[in-house]
């Protein structure tokens, strides 16, 4: 920083000023500084400035998403992303592959840099030992599924309304002989999507008791290997309810392996890229990650910025988009 200073012809505290974004500094001088900066190759050290900059704000986000291979989680992530580049902070994101054991040992791992607020999808059961965090001023939002054990902010979209929605427009079509693929049944996603799917047939009678639900497909060749089981059964479903995009993956393949694409109608939670590319096109319940992602990212700058009131509860609405596999009819016999 004395080079720096030396350099651009100014005192140390102003080269401070201008590398922290501090007010009334010329636009001469914050030139000056930043070229003097650029010409030496100096870069500030965060973790040094943390222990004298105001709040002890690390300006960094931690992001624990499902998995980053997983377009959903992508798109999350980009909306954090997008959002807190605008406010010149990092954003540290990591996988944890609904996996309790690696949740707790990211999550571990982020508040240990001490990022200024942690934003998490979450697989463990309760999350009531993050409280002392609360405590300790990190902010927390929770994406996509809702946390047990603690109240703080959490962005969600409507998962049991849309799977109702999704239900009921195969019950339209005329389907009875319906089906239901799941996620693992421990996820609240999976569960809330579950719900709405079995209240649905009940709702206009249909007995839910000889339906089949088959969960913990969590990977596209488990729900492959399912959906094709259920379609050489002695009575297979005629419709099909999918509730996560690497299960409609699954079976969209189970369904072009046995030629019944255009005779097997199918709805998936999720929308999943290119399969508006088929034909028939895939009718998908589309959720909005991004749009959750940066909601999540702008609650998490509200409680930095020193919104002190109670947990905000924020749902993302989905959307239902018939495009072809939802539409088809039941053949009769």
């Amino acid at each position: 920083m004395r080079d720096v200073a030396a350099l651009a012809g100014v005192g140390i505290k102003t080269v401070s000023r201008v590398i922290n974004d501090e007010p009334n500094v010329s636009s001469a001088t914050v030139a000056k500084v930043r070229d003097a900066a650029e010409r030496l190759d100096y870069h500030p050290d965060l973790n040094a400035g943390n222990l004298r900059r105001k709040g002890r704000r690390t300006r960094t986000i931690g992001l624990v998403v499902g998995s980053v291979a997983n377009p959903f989680s992508g798109a999350v992530h980009r909306g954090v992303e997008d959002t807190a580049v605008e406010r010149g902070v990092a954003v540290f994101a990591s996988s944890l592959d609904d996996d309790a054991t690696r949740e707790h040992r990211i999550v571990g791992e982020m508040l240990r840099r001490r990022v200024d607020a942690l934003i998490l999808t979450t697989v463990r059961k309760n999350q009531s030992q993050l409280v002392p965090e609360l405590a300790r001023g990190t902010v927390l939002v929770f994406v996509d599924r809702e946390p047990a054990g603690i109240d703080a902010d959490v962005v969600v979209t409507n998962n049991a309304e849309a799977a109702a929605e999704a239900t009921a427009h195969l019950i339209e079509v005329g389907h009875r002989r319906l089906a239901y693929l799941g996620d693992r049944r421990e996820l609240w996603t999976a569960q809330e999507r579950r719900r709405g799917f079995l209240e649905q047939l009940g709702a206009v009678g249909i007995p839910t008791s000889g339906v089949p639900v088959i969960e913990d497909l969590h990977t596209e060749d488990a729900a492959y290997a399912a959906t094709l089981e259920l379609l050489d059964g002695a009575n297979p479903p005629t419709g099909l309810f999918s509730s996560q995009n690497l299960v409609t993956i699954g079976a969209l393949r189970a369904l072009r392996e046995r030629g019944l694409q255009r005779r097997v109608a199918l709805v998936g939670f999720d929308d999943v890229p290119l399969v508006d590319m088929l034909e028939p096109g895939v009718t998908v319940v589309a959720q909005n990650p991004y749009d959750m992602g940066r909601v999540a990212a702008q609650r998490a700058f509200a409680r930095m910025d020193g919104d002190t009131g109670g947990p905000v509860r924020v749902v993302v609405p989905s959307v239902l988009i018939p495009r072809g596999s939802g539409e088809i009819a039941p053949e009769q016999r």
